[in-house]
């Protein structure tokens, strides 16, 4: 093996290539800016405003400011978001063993330079360009390269690039371009450039804005042709067409979702999960399927040899000796091989001939001074009279490998290993982590099931899973049972709780199968062999603990590596969920409100009811401060995903029906039956808007005594904000307002008894409290 660079050498051209550039770990600025400001809504407000301000009265175009308010808090919510998940994805930055005067160390990404000697083990990252100086049975994953998903054999000589993956075998190579001159820039943009479909709010929030748009379009035109047919002035038809699009346009539903979510990543952030897509708190909410390998999730990821087994004529000395010469040469090293070093040290010396560890063979091979030793799993070779302690051990949960030595050569990649004389076994325990018993309750109690898939015997992973609580569905399977027909799998899959000795492809074959038959699967692995299921899951959570690889692909990293996060991030997305399924109905209440007033009132010769500056009062009292107060509080109830738009439905269509109903009764009568005038009538529609709408968020939120004084305060001060604007000379003539008078207030009351009394004998849930809990 080369010495690699002196560490002056190293340091020299480190400070001859100059400050690298910080990697990007999230959306640029420039990005959220875009998200947040430049969408088909704010287009279309902004061009309303401009109309507003060239043809009519400025004080209409008020909406544009509560654009540019909501769109710099979305935008400040999303980048001290991103600073605190940039924080936290430092602690998950890959990282690379080099060589540098005999020694082996890990080294960030940017202190990599030219000339480093890099080693290579499943699961790394290649951090920079170079050409292999050795390979064992080396694969990697290059898709992100070259979109080819299928691991790549990579041999001496060959040039590897940054940005892909070992998936099997150890191997190293010498760096040849690093920085600007390679792809060690786009490490960790591109290496998670691989995500997950949009998240079930997110799909139908969309399908919610197409229908929302495509409503207010030929609504819009229909008002336009209405007032172009009646002849008015173009002040008065600005005045009109802004009152009645404005309100169309859900215009803070999109920021508010970017808002929630980035409050929600940063609570998860502190609690040390690092989200890598801001809508996977909320999809993590979706799940009912959970699968875990039990290695690090359910059990601590280290291990420790507990006791060895020796064969006949072996003595334990004998053999822990030789499993320390074996553990302290073999390159790469993981758990088994850290865990037999531990208990049992010894020099590392130079193989002559090395077979790694792979997933699909599940055996590893060294040639130490003539003598070829074989570790893997018991089944791989024959054991004789060992075969009965391995089944007692593993039945008691414990992981059993046999050790053993062959005469012969080594079999090529793939090949089975025969003739084989057992030395003896090394049994190594697992530790449940802790709380792994009541985050396992909690989840079934949510109706979360959980699917254990391990490359372990099955025994031992049947035992870990009833210590930790797993309820049994059906007989325990291992990846040899699983049919190579899908719709034999699909039948199969219903029953299973428990698969050992699964292969990397199984566990991907098995989560694709929980899929098909609808389920919302979620995979928590940390390791290599976890990979290919990661990425067929709907929602992939990685270890911090884990390798390069599968955090790189994960949606949720939790960096402290602690299963017992799970029901928090649960919980935590499942409020996220009910406080935006709650607050849409608000915005989309608002849009069902303002297509019964351009129906009923817009398209005929009457003057509006309402001016764009009402409107504004009206949307930002009942409706934008309710909403981001709400989205953002501690909530509880129904979580559920299917049917969002029917539930949407459901409440806004008859919430802005009757207040239409309302609002057109109360202009109507004031203004032609009372003769009221067109200031105090269009006062009393406001006024009796706003109620109407205060009571909808009380309707909606009241679902618990506590909660309704809450709520009701909150509804109780925002209305008190509105008495101010009518008590304040300056404010009612700026909004155009007056002071209602007995017959306004009698008419407010009227047009607020008949939306109210509507909504009671359309549904239960539009009576606060009703039915529901105390």
């Amino acid at each position: 093996m080369s010495s690699g660079l002196t560490e002056a050498e190293a340091s020299r051209r480190l400070a001859a290539r100059g400050e690298p550039r910080e990697p990007q770990t999230s959306r640029s600025t420039a990005t959220i800016v875009r998200a947040n400001a430049i969408t088909p809504f704010n287009a279309i407000l902004l061009a309303l405003g401009l109309l507003t301000l060239v043809f009519g009265d400025w004080r209409d175009a008020l909406f544009l400011a509560i654009i540019v308010t909501n769109t710099g808090i979305g935008i400040w919510q999303e980048l001290r978001a991103r600073r605190k998940l940039d924080e936290l994805a430092a602690l998950v930055q890959p990282r690379a063993t080099v060589v540098r005067e005999g020694t082996t160390r890990p080294l960030h990404v940017a202190e990599i330079v030219v000339g480093d000697y890099v080693l290579l083990a499943p699961g790394d990252q290649v951090v920079a360009d170079g050409t292999l100086v050795s390979s064992n049975d080396l694969r990697v994953d290059e898709s992100i390269l070259t979109g080819e998903a299928k691991a790549v054999a990579r041999g001496i000589g060959d040039e590897v690039r940054s940005g892909s993956f070992v998936i099997e075998g150890t191997g190293s190579f010498s760096v040849a371009a690093v920085g600007a001159e390679s792809y060690a820039e786009r490490i960790t943009g591109t290496a998670r450039e691989f995500r997950h479909p949009r998240s079930p709010l997110e799909r139908a929030i969309d399908r919610l804005l197409y229908v929302l748009l495509g409503v207010t379009v030929p609504l819009g035109a229909m008002l336009i042709v209405a007032l172009w047919k009646q002849d008015v002035a173009i002040s008065h038809a600005v005045e009109t067409a802004v009152a009645g699009m404005v309100t169309l346009i859900p215009e803070g539903l999109v920021l508010l979702v970017s808002i929630t979510y980035a409050a929600a990543a940063v609570r998860m952030a502190r609690a040390g999960a690092l989200s890598q897509q801001l809508n996977a708190i909320e999809s993590l909410a979706s799940v009912d399927t959970l699968c875990i390998d039990k290695t690090g999730t359910l059990t601590e990821p280290g291990l420790r040899v507990v006791s060895l087994v020796p064969a006949a004529g072996v003595t334990e000395e004998e053999l822990g000796s030789a499993l320390g010469r074996f553990a302290a040469s073999s390159e790469g090293q993981n758990a088994t091989l850290a865990a037999v070093a531990t208990a049992w040290p010894a020099d590392p010396e130079r193989a002559d001939d090395v077979v790694p560890f792979l997933s699909r063979r599940r055996w590893s091979g060294l040639r130490l001074g003539g003598t070829r030793y074989v570790l893997g799993a018991p089944e791989t070779f024959a054991l004789g009279e060992l075969d009965a302690p391995v089944r007692e051990y593993q039945t008691a949960g414990r992981r059993v490998i046999g050790f053993g030595v062959t005469d012969g050569e080594f079999p090529a990649s793939g090949g089975t290993l025969r003739q084989v004389k057992p030395l003896g076994l090394a049994v190594l325990a697992e530790e449940l982590r802790p709380a792994t018993t009541e985050t396992i309750a909690f989840l079934t109690d949510q109706g979360v099931e959980i699917v254990v898939l391990s490359g372990d015997a099955v025994s031992t992973v049947a035992s870990i899973a009833g210590d930790a609580g797993i309820p049994e569905r059906g007989p325990c399977r291992t990846g040899e049972d699983l049919p190579d027909d899908d719709g034999e799998l699909d039948r199969m899959v219903a029953e299973i709780g428990v698969v050992g000795r699964i292969s990397p492809e199984g566990k991907r074959r098995v989560v694709e199968s929980l899929r098909r038959r609808g389920r919302y699967v979620a995979m928590v692995g940390d390791g290599v062999n976890d990979v290919p299921a990661l990425k067929a899951s709907r929602l992939s959570v990685a270890q911090g603990s884990g390798t390069q690889m599968a955090k790189a692909v994960s949606d949720i990293v939790l960096v402290n590596g602690d299963f017992a996060a799970v029901p928090a991030m649960l919980a935590e997305g499942r409020r996220v969920l009910r406080n935006l399924q709650r607050v849409t109905k608000l915005f989309v209440t608002k849009s069902v409100f303002a297509a019964f007033l351009i129906v009923a009132i817009g398209i005929t010769p009457a003057e509006y009811p309402l001016l764009p500056r009402h409107l504004t009062i009206v949307g930002t009292l009942t409706v934008g401060i309710p909403a981001f107060f709400l989205a953002l509080a501690p909530s509880d109830g129904p979580w559920r995903t299917d049917g969002f738009l029917r539930e949407v439905g459901r409440f806004s269509v008859p919430a802005g029906v009757a207040a239409g109903l309302g609002v057109t009764t109360t202009y109507l009568v004031a203004l032609n039956v009372f003769d009221l005038g067109l200031l105090q009538s269009r006062t009393a529609a406001t006024t009796a808007l706003i109620v109407i709408g205060l009571y909808l968020v009380l309707a909606l939120e009241a679902t618990s005594t506590r909660r309704a004084r809450l709520v009701g305060t909150m509804c109780g001060l925002l209305l008190v904000t509105y008495l101010l604007i009518l008590l304040v000379p300056g404010l009612r003539q700026f909004f155009e307002l007056a002071i209602p008078n007995p017959a306004s207030v009698v008419l407010i009351a009227v047009g607020c008894g008949i939306a109210i009394g509507f909504l009671w004998l359309t549904d239960d849930r539009f009576i606060p409290l009703r039915s529901r809990p105390e």
